[in-house]
C-alpha cells in the first residue's frame, strides 16, 4: 500500500462542538503528536473550549495557586506557569511537524505570537509582545497593561503540542484563583472587555484567515528526517 505524504498537505482543522475535558485534550494531543512523529498522520489545529480549570506548566510555583479549591488543577506538561482555561476562551492546540518547518522552537513561538497579533488586528485590537513576558499584551494606557492571550508549548521529537489561548469573553474573575503566568503586576483582559463583540465562530474565522500567511505549507525541499 502506498503511504500518504502528509508533508504535502495543509494541517487539518477541527472545532470541538462541546466543552472538552483537560484529560481528554491531553490524551488526544499525545496520540496525534505520536502519530505525526511516525508519519502516520498529518498536522492538526484543534480549536476547543474547556470547562473552568487551571493548568500548571513546568515552571509553576505553588504560591501562585492562590485558590487551589476553586477549580480542578491539572499538570499540563507544557512550558510556562499557571494559566486558566474556561468557556469563552478560544484555545487552539497545534500539533505541528517542525521537521518540515525548520527545527527552531524560538521561531515557532514567535510565529504563534505573530498569528495572535494578526488575528487581533483584524478584530481592531493592537496586541503586543513584551520582553521577558510570555503571551500577547494590550496597552490600556496610564501604565496599565493586560494580557489577552497566553502561549504554552511542548515539543517532542520535533512535533509540537499545546498552543495558544485567546480571551474572547471568559469570566475574567476566574483568573483570580491564580497568579496568571506568574505575573502579579499586570492584569488580564478579553475582546469583550475591550468592547469588541465577536462570536466564537467569527474569531475562528479570523484565526483561519491569518494562519497560512504565518505558517505557510513548507516546500518539499525543506523536509528533513525525524529526530
Amino acid at each position: 500500500m502506498k503511504s500518504i505524504d502528509f508533508s504535502a498537505q495543509k494541517p487539518e482543522w477541527r472545532v470541538a462542538k462541546e466543552l472538552v475535558s483537560y484529560p481528554e485534550a491531553l490524551a488526544e494531543m499525545e496520540a496525534r503528536a505520536e502519530a505525526i512523529a511516525h508519519n502516520d498522520a498529518g498536522e492538526l489545529i484543534w480549536l476547543v473550549e474547556h470547562p473552568p480549570l487551571y493548568t500548571a506548566g513546568t515552571s509553576s510555583k505553588i504560591e501562585d495557586l492562590v485558590d487551589p479549591q476553586r477549580f480542578p488543577v491539572y499538570n499540563a506538561g507544557r512550558g510556562g506557569q499557571y494559566t486558566y482555561h474556561g468557556p469563552g476562551q478560544r484555545t487552539a492546540y497545534l500539533m505541528m511537524d517542525l521537521r518540515k518547518r525548520g527545527r527552531d522552537v524560538r521561531a515557532y513561538v514567535h510565529n504563534l505570537e505573530e498569528w495572535i497579533i494578526r488575528t487581533l488586528a483584524l478584530a481592531g485590537v493592537t496586541g503586543e509582545r513584551r520582553d521577558g513576558r510570555v503571551g500577547i499584551w494590550v496597552d490600556r494606557g496610564n501604565g496599565r497593561e493586560d494580557k489577552i492571550a497566553a502561549i504554552g508549548v511542548r515539543v517532542r521529537r520535533w512535533v509540537t503540542f499545546h498552543g495558544i489561548a485567546i480571551n474572547l469573553n471568559p469570566d475574567l474573575t476566574h483568573f483570580g484563583g491564580i497568579v496568571p503566568c506568574g505575573i502579579a503586576e499586570h492584569g488580564v483582559t478579553s475582546l469583550k472587555d475591550l468592547g469588541i463583540d465577536l462570536t466564537m465562530a467569527q474569531l475562528d474565522a479570523l484565526l483561519t484567515q491569518t494562519f497560512d500567511d504565518v505558517f505557510p505549507l513548507p516546500s518539499a525541499t525543506s523536509q528533513g528526517e525525524g529526530a
